[in-house]
């Protein structure tokens, strides 16, 4: 396994790059919410500023536009392609991403689907399901894989939402965190459930929600409720030997701080 660190695709990226260098780390998922970023320009800047500082990009996490809350209220009306409202306009960036994860050389995109139905049988779920296979078959055209950010749905629903498309293209992109700050799962036991489907993993810790309204708090890794040990031995048990992306959701130089713990922690582990 392979430490990385999620990046913001920006105008500074071979700066970003620069210090992802000094921390001694060279993988990395380059995370964009704005479309509007993605031009040849751009892709060319990305393509040789990861050639000059030796960085692995492993995948693209590629945002959308419209509204985004991150509550349980809020969010199942307002996150990725579940909203039916923003559907058409999210799938058309998120092509859009697809296109751009190609010019730069990456497989696999990663994005929030959201809050995925629980009931197969119903019409909001059935029409996801097209939706999904729409941007899968896409991407697949391209030699790409579609990675679900695990989160907003148990560990049963995305399995059986992958199955369900069927396109032979589609993965995870295990978030052990977010499957405790929407308190849908241990990280470690939902590894038995759809391990078989994870492409990509994101190294962050946080702790179960206290209330129904809002999302648990993330923490510094080795401060929540995410078993690492367990966790990276479960990990290399079903044979995984991708990266694990550091996330810190925090800025400045606490962020830098955090940041090189998880990276001292997780080699430790590895």
């Amino acid at each position: 396994m392979k430490v990385g660190v999620l990046v913001q695709l920006s105008k500074d990226i071979n700066e970003t790059f620069k210090q992802v260098d000094s921390m001694g780390i060279h993988s990395c998922q380059v995370l964009c919410w704005n479309p509007e970023l993605f031009t040849d320009e751009m892709a060319e800047l990305v393509k040789t500023s990861a050639k000059e500082w030796n960085i692995e990009i492993s995948a693209l996490w590629c945002g959308w536009s419209g509204p985004v809350v991150w509550n349980f209220y809020d969010g199942p009306h307002t996150l990725g392609l579940v909203p039916v409202a923003y559907r058409d306009t999210r799938l058309r960036e998120l092509k859009r991403g697809s296109d751009f994860a190609e010019k730069i050389g990456v497989t696999d995109m990663i994005t929030h689907v959201g809050y995925i139905p629980e009931v197969p049988t119903s019409t909001e779920y059935s029409g996801l399901v097209v939706a999904l296979k729409d941007l899968a078959n896409y991407m697949k055209e391209k030699g790409q894989y579609f990675l679900f950010e695990t989160g907003q749905e148990t560990p049963t629903t995305l399995k059986r939402t992958i199955e369900d498309v069927g396109t032979g293209n589609l993965g995870i992109n295990l978030d052990p965190a977010n499957l405790i700050l929407y308190g849908k799962a241990n990280p470690v036991d939902a590894l038995d459930v759809f391990g078989e489907y994870v492409r990509n993993v994101h190294g962050k810790d946080g702790c179960y929600p206290t209330n129904g309204k809002y999302t648990g708090k993330e923490t510094r890794m080795g401060d929540g409720k995410v078993n690492y040990p367990a966790f990276i031995a479960r990990l290399k048990e079903i044979g995984y030997d991708g990266c694990i992306t550091i996330e810190r959701e925090i800025d400045g130089d606490e962020q830098i701080k955090d940041i090189l713990y998880a990276k001292e922690l997780l080699e430790s582990l590895i």
